[in-house]
């Protein structure tokens, strides 16, 4: 239940900045690597999460 509400308060957070952060990715003088920074941060988050409910599991 707790990474429920981690993963409802980051899509919000996400909702709330994505204008923001889509008008930071499209700017015609930034660095090409812009949109990878945001997938990087996608990744490890989904990372934490996903070990943090794997290690909760008792696999046997």
């Amino acid at each position: 239940m707790p990474n429920q509400r981690l993963i409802i308060l980051l899509l919000l957070v996400a909702y709330i900045f994505s204008p923001t952060l889509f008008g930071w990715v499209i700017n015609e003088n930034g660095s090409w690597y812009r949109p990878f920074i945001i997938w990087v941060f996608v990744i490890v988050i989904a990372y934490f999460i996903q070990s943090s409910s794997k290690a909760k599991r008792n696999d046997l």
